[in-house]
């Protein structure tokens, strides 16, 4: 995406370095994960979230490497353990999987498939999924693809079994169908009041318990828009030019027409009360432990690189997260 401020607009090639530099930064500030999310359009970087985590892999020595999402709607669940897999053993094991149905519906035309079937195709992909995760061989007849006849699924990974976790956007089918599952729940929480979401914490551990699942196995994440500054205001005035220029651009995509964010919008939208963790290192932290609070998390990620942000003030965004926000709220959760 062009940078709204020096109308530059960077290569993709130059963006996949950044993303790989930007996972390096974050290992080394002692963050505990790292994500790349999958679309399949031109102003997108990333298609295939498995090679550039594998990438990632080989600078990083500690961090968890997940996608964020894959569309497992649109992606065959034999391919997808099998590439994680392989990504779990070259990091030593330290990938993890976020599934869900996505955001934007490119990936079904480009890959063959109805989006008629968008709730069916990840219904029985996510149940293949979980059964490859736990079995060497597998016999398993589905729908959308060819059966499996005691089918040997390699490689396995380093871990007994890969963590998988279902993205949530607010609908309250996919909670309760996490809990069932008894997998994390990855809740996208991009702006508003945080507390509309408090009815989907609560039927996925319902639904979790009822199913059979220990409560402690019932992990719930929360992953948000953020970037950090010194103070709250500068934060704010970095971060507005790029956060608008990220919704004028995901309308768009969308096929809305909408002007450019006033900065009034955007302060009600960065107030204290909101999901969107625009601040001083202060001012997340007690965003992070509201929400806490409400849903008694056990993981936050910050997604910071919108808008064409560059590279530079990601990098002191992690790092403030790492180091000034990170211990904090690790020592008022443990």
């Amino acid at each position: 995406m062009t940078d709204p401020i020096s109308g530059k607009t960077v290569s993709s090639g130059q963006r996949m370095k950044e993303i790989v530099e930007a996972a390096k930064l974050a290992d080394e500030a002692g963050l505990d994960i790292f994500g790349v999310g999958e679309h399949h359009r031109l102003d997108y970087a990333v298609s295939s979230p498995p090679v550039v985590l594998a990438s990632i892999a080989q600078l990083t020595k500690r961090i968890k490497l997940t996608s964020a999402t894959t569309v497992l709607s649109t992606v065959d669940p034999v391919r997808l353990f099998e590439d994680f897999a392989t990504l779990d053993l070259l990091s030593d094991g330290r990938a993890e999987i976020i599934t869900g149905r996505g955001a934007f519906i490119e990936s079904f035309p480009l890959f063959g498939y109805d989006t008629s079937n968008y709730d069916a195709l990840f219904s029985e992909n996510i149940d293949l999924l979980l059964k490859l995760n736990k079995n060497e061989r597998i016999t398993w007849d589905g729908r959308f693809r060819s059966s499996l006849k005691n089918a040997e699924i390699a490689p396995r990974p380093l871990q007994q079994e890969l963590p998988v976790w279902i993205g949530v956007g607010g609908t309250p089918g996919s909670a309760v169908r996490a809990g069932k599952l008894g997998v994390g729940m990855a809740m996208a929480i991009l702006g508003g009041d945080p507390a509309r979401f408090k009815p989907l914490v609560d039927l996925y551990r319902e639904a979790g318990i009822e199913a059979g699942h220990r409560i402690e196995d019932l992990k719930i994440g929360v992953t948000g828009h953020g970037y950090i500054s010194n103070t709250t205001q500068q934060a704010k005035e970095e971060f507005y030019p790029y956060y608008s220029n990220y919704w004028s651009a995901v309308n768009r995509q969308r096929g809305m027409i909408s002007g450019r964010m006033s900065s009034s919008e955007f302060e009600q939208l960065a107030n204290q009360d909101t999901a969107l963790f625009v601040g001083s290192p202060e001012q997340i932290v007690e965003k992070i432990l509201r929400q806490y609070e409400l849903f008694g998390h056990q993981r936050f990620m910050a997604q910071m690189d919108i808008g064409g942000l560059p590279l530079e003030k990601v990098a002191k965004s992690i790092e403030l997260l790492a180091t000034k926000v990170a211990p904090i709220v690790r020592k008022a959760t443990s």
